[in-house]
């Protein structure tokens, strides 16, 4: 416990010594408690909604599903779109936008990349095109509310209007579905909102999908309980531990499903205490969770942070643009990409479908349609042809077939695949390293690119059977259904691990020998050592849901009206200073005390922060009063 002049909450912060500009000297605690709320207090029950309607916002490819808080073991995935491309199949749909040239919301989807293609290029030129948008949000370092996007001309739009249009442009298609259903008008209100986002995700993108949503008019502002935030690994978690056999494919075993019958459950193979990875391998991320099962209600509970990184199925299509421009010149495929951006999406989906015909055992070659404006546009550009450019690269294994085809070898395409698989793999291993993670009874392998017959082996021969490899039927789809039975029952994860480092600016006395002497502040007679980090709660560490952490302070001048709480966050687990490099602002509380007396000597001010949920919210209150201010943790303007 730490005595009353301890520290003093310091107000202003700016590098690189936050405090030294410090005009009134905030705040001095009286007591750091932690306690542990009932968890019961705090999860809204959410029977209030009649539908729980899930989006997937995928990197790649977009759906939703939905289900009745009546008939919550049905849940019923978005109808077929229109459209749909060879060997894909198409429950969900491209995450693709396409925008007027006025820069309105035109298409999603199918018929956004039809729209566009039918354009003639003197027209399309003019229209804003968009598509794996996605991973700019995980890319962009100090993401804010301007972050932008380049669409497809080169012209560039903010992210937040694109996340918002794809958002209204759902909305609008699942109330549709559900009026269609229920044979009446279908009320928003009556509708829980759930959006999927990668867990590896940092909190001010978590931020923006919610920023997103407000503007869309999916939820308002004044009842954000209405939308929640699901991570995609925890989502497709929940819905594998409900698998039944018949419903999955156990790579370990692949022919018979040893002595079960195909409608146990797995939840039923798995018993108190059991261990899992959930490795979900979307177009952009792949995320890694790692959770146990806690019975007798199966609640789950997080036994590492989450990690993985952008090691999605774009790194193949980034591998294939690459030898493209082996082949072709960088200069020409960056032109290409500009003057002609319609054939270059159908290079693309010509690519895809070949993508999903690889395999390890695989003898004959790989044949990719070029469009015709590519070979015309190439001719044009170098004055010979393509065929004079496959014949003259060093790339050996790429050779042109007389159908006007690229005509690829096996070990060809296995070569594309091959930097994002050893990302992955690598990434495994030292997940698996952990002490935290030993005794792992299954690896469940989600998302799209679970699909990747190549993913598969490698990860089998990564492992070595040291755990069962289960791979769901539905598998892209698993997350979509995960999310839908989470906003069904947001409480079900009990304990997840704090993915920063979380606490305020103080100032303590100073000590001579253990505070370094540029840290000194001398403020009315007494030597302050600044920039003091307090700790509310660590990297790493596990919490409840709902757990809160709780500080009280009091002005140090009576006199003060507003008081002001930094609170600051870092990756790192132990921080002494806010200076410290990796330290950064998340957030203030504004508390404004004036025109009120405070009975008591010493004012009481409380400090809670709620953690354990996928966000965190923080509250301020004036004891004496009653008067709170609440803040979300704001990580987009700091």
């Amino acid at each position: 416990m730490t005595t009353k002049e301890d520290n003093i909450l310091t107000d202003e912060m700016a590098n690189p010594s936050p405090a030294k500009s410090l005009g009134d000297p905030g705040i001095t605690p009286l007591s750091p408690t932690h306690i542990q709320q009932n968890d019961t207090d705090q999860v809204p029950s959410g029977m209030a909604f009649v539908v729980v309607v899930a989006i997937d916002f995928g990197t790649t490819s977009s759906g939703y599903a939905y289900a009745f808080t009546k008939e919550p073991e049905c849940i019923h995935t978005m109808r077929r779109w229109e459209g749909g491309d060879p060997g894909v199949s198409n429950q969900k749909t491209p995450t693709t936008i396409l925008l007027t040239p006025d820069r309105k919301f035109h298409s999603f989807g199918y018929a956004a990349r039809d729209f566009y293609h039918d354009l003639d290029p003197s027209e399309s030129k003019h229209w804003l095109y968009l598509e794996k948008f996605k991973m700019k949000l995980h890319t962009t370092a100090n993401l804010s509310i301007n972050t932008d996007l380049q669409a497809a001309n080169g012209k560039r739009v903010k992210a937040l209007d694109i996340f918002a249009y794809a958002l209204a442009f759902f909305k609008e298609q699942a109330l549709k579905e559900l009026s269609d259903q229920t044979g009446g008008e279908f009320d928003n209100n009556d509708v829980r909102w759930v959006i999927t986002v990668p867990a590896i995700w940092k909190m001010p993108a978590k931020q923006f999908m919610r920023e997103a949503a407000y503007k869309s008019g999916l939820v308002s502002r004044d009842n954000p309980e209405q939308l929640v935030i699901a991570l995609e690994p925890e989502a497709a978690s929940i819905y594998c531990r409900k698998l039944r056999l018949h419903q999955m494919v156990d790579l370990s075993i692949q022919t018979t499903q040893n002595d079960f019958s195909p409608t146990d459950n797995l939840g039923s193979t798995m018993t108190q205490g059991d261990r899992y990875v959930v490795v979900d391998c979307g177009g952009g991320t792949v995320d890694l969770t790692v959770h146990q099962i806690r019975l007798p209600e199966g609640h789950l509970k997080e036994l590492y942070k989450a990690s993985g990184g952008p090691y999605g199925s774009l790194g193949i299509d980034y591998e294939f643009e690459k030898l493209l421009c082996q082949i072709f010149g960088q200069d020409f495929i960056d032109q290409f990409k500009i003057k002609r951006p319609a054939a270059w999406v159908d290079l693309m989906i010509a690519f895809e479908s070949r993508k999903r015909a690889a395999a390890p055992g695989r003898a004959n070659p790989l044949n990719i349609n070029l469009p015709f404006s590519f070979i015309d546009y190439y001719k044009k550009f170098r004055g010979h042809s393509v065929e004079h450019a496959l014949r003259k690269s060093n790339v050996d294994f790429v050779k042109w077939s007389s159908q006007g085809m690229l005509r690829m070898s096996p070990d060809a395409m296995n070569s594309l695949f091959k930097p994002t698989i050893d990302h992955i793999i690598q990434h495994l291993n030292e997940l698996f390293e952990k002490p935290e993670v030993s005794d792992i009874k299954f690896l469940f392998l989600v998302g799209g690119f679970a699909e990747s017959a190549l993913l598969q082996q490698a990860v089998q021969n990564m492992l070595e059977g040291r755990s069962r490899i289960i791979i769901p039927h539905d598998v892209g789809l698993t997350i979509l259904k995960g999310a839908v039975l989470f906003g069904l029952d947001p409480s079900i994860i009990k304990v997840r691990r704090s993915p920063l480092t979380y606490g305020v600016g103080v100032l303590n006395r100073f000590v001579e020998g253990k505070h370094p002497p540029e840290k000194l502040l001398v403020k009315d007679g007494t030597r302050w050592c600044t920039d003091v980090f307090d700790t509310f709660i660590a990297a790493d560490q596990s919490v409840a849901l709902g757990e809160m952490v709780k500080r009280s302070y009091t002005p140090a001048k009576p006199s003060q009206q507003v008081i002001v709480i930094h609170v600051y966050c870092t990756e790192k687990e132990s921080v002494g200073f806010i200076s410290e490099s990796g330290v950064k602002k998340c957030g203030s509380l504004r508390l404004d005390v004036s025109g009120t007396e405070s009975a008591a000597p010493r004012r009481e001010i409380q400090t809670l922060m709620q953690f354990g949920d996928t966000e965190i919210r923080a509250m301020a209150v004036d004891v004496s009063t009653g008067r709170t201010v609440k803040a979300s943790i704001d990580f987009l303007s700091h």
